[in-house]
């Protein structure tokens, strides 16, 4: 896989832990939400690797599945050519700039793959909706207990979409608040206390747990995911 920075806050990777029958009524499934960020010259390769394209094509009968990919958003110049996107992001991005945000999320083996699609799509419509270009994939290897392991890489520009057409050389650059045209894409991720990305990957998770809880109930499944710690759940 290829290299990517993960949100070092002791919230970006949750616990994964086996659930104790005996101590939950209902069926957990598993719950795993980790956002991580790519640097200048990674976005094209990842996004190359979770699209299983050119040198990470698999065989149609290779025992790990992409089940759905996608993308959306893209400027006119990208709409057919999602990577070249991410080259452009590549190349046009400051030296130490950081060209795309990603999710990684397990999702339920509970679900059918078309409805694990239908979480991914309503997930995408709650949380990038038309503001940033994005590029997805549901990945579904084997798990060590032989079952499946489906999760969903979902990269996306911090660049917000204002309505602005935008040249590759020029979207990426530095907004300019007093002529937008003449700039780049203003980004979506200024600078915060730690603290304050903690409450947002927080309530990001806790809006997870309830939209994939949802799809589980809707599916006819009695399983269900949280979010919370192993202690939190009083385990």
């Amino acid at each position: 896989e290829t290299s990517v920075a993960r949100d070092k806050t002791p919230f970006a990777i949750p616990n994964q832990a086996k659930p104790d029958k005996n101590k939950r009524e209902k069926n957990m499934a598993v719950a795993r939400l980790s956002v991580g960020i790519g640097k200048k010259g990674k976005a094209a390769p990842h996004a190359l690797y979770i699209a299983r394209e050119e040198k990470y094509a698999k065989p149609d009968d290779d025992l790990e599945k992409l089940e759905f990919k996608g993308h959306g958003n893209m400027p006119k110049w990208a709409e057919q050519k999602p990577n070249f996107f991410w080259k452009m992001s590549d190349e046009h991005e400051r030296k130490n700039g950081t060209t795309y945000r990603e999710h990684v999320i397990s999702l339920p083996r509970e679900l059918t793959p078309n409805e694990r699609h239908d979480l991914v799509k309503d997930w995408i419509e709650q949380e990038i909706n038309d503001k940033h270009a994005y590029q997805y994939a549901i990945h579904n290897p084997p798990a060590i207990d032989g079952g499946e392991q489906p999760h969903l890489h979902l990269m996306f520009s911090e660049r917000l979409r204002d309505g602005v057409e935008r040249e590759p050389d020029i979207y990426f650059k530095r907004y300019n608040s007093k002529n937008p045209e003449r700039g780049g894409a203003k980004k979506a991720n200024t600078p915060k206390l730690s603290a304050d990305r903690k409450a947002e990957l927080v309530a990001q998770r806790d809006r997870w747990e309830q939209l994939c809880n949802k799809h589980l109930e809707l599916a006819g499944s009695d399983a269900r995911i949280s979010m919370k710690s192993l202690k939190e759940q009083g385990i």
